[in-house]
């Protein structure tokens, strides 16, 4: 007997998606290893420096101004060897959500009518607030990508808790950025294991049955599995504090970086306010 075709359902393409996406942000580790120029700056410098950025860009009136910051974290994600396309891709799904909320304000917000759309007015102050939204998120995303795709993880982490974030919320964030890579993986194998098993296509109900049964099942082994980590972490030692083989140390390029960064963010403050 020649078994048919199993085709995969919408939970199990969403999970391979989701699964494949998070395998490629692992690789921003590979990318901090690289020679670029944020790679080898303190993690601390360059998180309050972004955060900086991001205030900066997110309190601009002018439009202007956070274009031209936008222009300078592009050039600041290309020469710290960021890759071009990982840079293109985010712009355009970033552009096309943002772009999908602006919408509405093209065509609600008063003001001066520069175009029809079906008989309906477009305002040049609703695509001025359209292209401030964009600029923004374009400008804080851009950021995000830089931090991640410059710092290893475990850098990040240590400067958030020598940041004085607190170590519960710290510690929640490394363990679930960890586990997302372990959860996915376990539910792809558990899928795959289902479909080699499998032969001909399966009624809607049944397959349905079986998706809630593989949740359950999931559900099961991932708290099996915080428990035996959990136990692990006791037995190396941990006690709630997070800690680095490579501790956080300021040079003199890390102070530069600094200073750099902080003269851009009160340039781009001051043109951004004024």
């Amino acid at each position: 007997m020649t078994a048919a075709v199993i085709h995969r359902g919408f939970v199990e393409k969403t999970l391979t998606s989701l699964l494949h996406a998070l395998e490629r942000a692992s690789s921003s580790e590979r990318l901090a290893e690289q020679r670029g120029l944020l790679q080898h700056v303190d993690a601390r410098v360059k998180l309050l420096g972004c955060l900086a950025l991001i205030v900066a860009a997110a309190v601009s009136r002018h439009l202007d101004t956070l274009t031209l910051l936008f222009a300078a974290i592009a050039i600041l994600a290309l020469v710290s060897r960021v890759p071009l396309h990982l840079l293109t891709r985010a712009w355009a799904i970033i552009f096309v959500f943002t772009a999908a909320i602006a919408l509405p304000a093209l065509f609600t917000t008063p003001g001066q009518s520069i175009a029809t759309v079906a008989g309906i007015p477009v305002t040049l102050q609703g695509l001025r607030s359209a292209a401030f939204l964009v600029d923004r998120v374009e400008s804080a995303t851009t950021l995000g990508l830089v931090l991640i795709s410059t710092t290893p993880w475990p850098q990040i982490i240590a400067a958030l808790r020598s940041l004085r974030v607190p170590a519960a919320v710290v510690l929640i964030i490394g363990m679930t950025y960890r586990y997302i890579f372990v959860l996915l993986r376990s539910a792809e194998e558990m899928f795959i294991a289902r479909r080699s098993r499998s032969i001909g296509r399966l009624e809607g109900a049944v397959r349905r049955r079986m998706a809630t049964a593989t949740a359950g099942v999931l559900l099961g082994k991932a708290l099996a599995l915080s428990d035996e980590v959990y136990l692990a972490m006791q037995a190396r030692g941990f006690r709630g504090e997070v800690r680095t083989l490579e501790e956080l140390r300021m040079r003199g390029r890390d102070w530069t970086a600094g200073a750099l960064f902080t003269a851009a963010a009160i340039v781009a403050f001051w043109q951004g306010l004024r």
